[in-house]
């Protein structure tokens, strides 16, 4: 039997950054015991370089104006090493909060040496369960900084297209870099769109069958709620991007800006997606009450025809059944014979006429 895939997502944690100053960074997530790691790739079209450390340190010696440096962070409780990268490249109080702030909606602000975007990033993690991880992005000249709530991400293949120089990605800049790991991302929105997809037929054969489990409604409606907050994850995306692409400025290169017209483009795709299996799912509710609500129809046809069936029998019962004194039948040596061959005609002719009209 395939194991089904739970579409459950982890509701926000409550936001325990308030009623501070603005630009406290303070981490807010269900993730506070990730170690804060650092992975460093340093590369151009002729060489490539990675390495993993736990100081920010390390990293900050792989700047060189000939190559494009992508510092990825996994882990966002720490937030002391989080404000030293934003110290040592001049980042917005702001920001900073931002980034360990896993609530925040995705959205882009432009600064004058930088572009920091907000995204949402899904992905299958263990026991089948959708995560719904805060992802955050700081576009330079030179580098790109990546802020993630965990180790495990979707940007495999952008690593090992860097590593082997597949295609145009080490032949471009730090702008197109951005472009690829969103570009990961909106892939892996297919495939959980489409894992969702899969939910539905699977739902919908479970309520053709002749009796579906009553827990098909808690399933229903769990798959609701994994819509809603995949809608809420993807939705915005498609103004950040848009955003990204129009931008004025020379972080964003003009070849780079058609790339990002196409990731457009998938966005609508995926966010269409989303709402008709959003309408699908609305709809499977209904389905169901629509099934029980014929189930209970043909419940109550049969027991109308077996009254229906009695009522002229009940009757004849109830006549020969008075306390009279007088019933000339009653004498007749056969009657009770009599009695039951009409009765037995009657249920006949009557299962008969209900057949022909095809009420049975």
């Amino acid at each position: 039997m395939i194991k089904r895939k739970r579409y459950s997502l982890r509701r926000p944690k409550p936001n325990k950054a308030l009623h501070q100053a603005p630009g406290t960074a303070t981490y807010v997530g269900h993730k506070d015991s990730v170690e804060t790691k650092l992975e460093v790739i340093d590369y151009n079209k002729d060489s490539f370089e990675r390495f993993i450390s736990k100081t920010p340190e390390d990293a900050f010696k792989f700047e060189a104006p000939d190559k494009v440096t992508w510092f990825n962070i996994d882990g966002l409780s720490n937030t002391e090493k989080i404000e030293k990268l934003g110290r040592y490249y001049d980042l917005d109080h702001l920001i900073t909060e931002d980034i360990v702030n896993t609530n925040q909606r995705p959205k882009i602000d432009e600064y004058q040496d930088y572009i920091f975007v907000v995204a949402k990033m899904l992905y299958h993690g263990e026991n089948g369960h959708i995560e719904n991880e805060h992802i955050s992005f700081v576009l330079g000249r030179d580098y790109v900084l990546s802020f993630q709530e965990a180790g495990g991400d979707v940007f495999n293949n952008v690593r090992d297209r860097l590593k082997k120089s597949h295609g145009r990605i080490r032949s471009n800049g730090a702008d197109y870099l951005l472009f690829a790991l969103l570009d990961a991302i909106v892939d892996n929105y297919f495939i959980v769109i489409e894992d969702i997809a899969d939910k539905i037929e699977y739902l919908e054969e479970r309520l053709f069958d002749s009796q579906p489990n009553d827990d098909i409604t808690y399933e229903i409606q769990e798959l609701k709620r994994a819509i809603l907050r995949i809608r809420r994850a993807v939705f915005p995306l498609r103004e950040v991007v848009s955003r990204l692409e129009k931008m004025d400025g020379d972080l964003i290169e003009e070849r780079t800006r058609n790339y990002l017209r196409d990731l457009y483009d998938h966005i609508l795709q995926a966010t269409e997606n989303i709402d008709i299996y959003r309408e699908m799912t609305w709809g499977l509710m209904d389905m169901y009450m629509t099934t029980i609500s014929n189930k209970m129809n043909e419940v109550m046809k049969v027991l109308t025809i077996i009254a229906t069936i009695f009522i002229p029998l009940t009757f004849i019962a109830g006549i020969y059944g008075m306390n009279f004194e007088f019933m000339p039948e009653l004498q007749w040596k056969y009657s009770y014979y009599i009695l039951w061959g009409v009765m037995l005609t009657i249920f006949v002719l009557m299962l008969f006429y209900f057949k022909r009209k095809k009420w049975l």
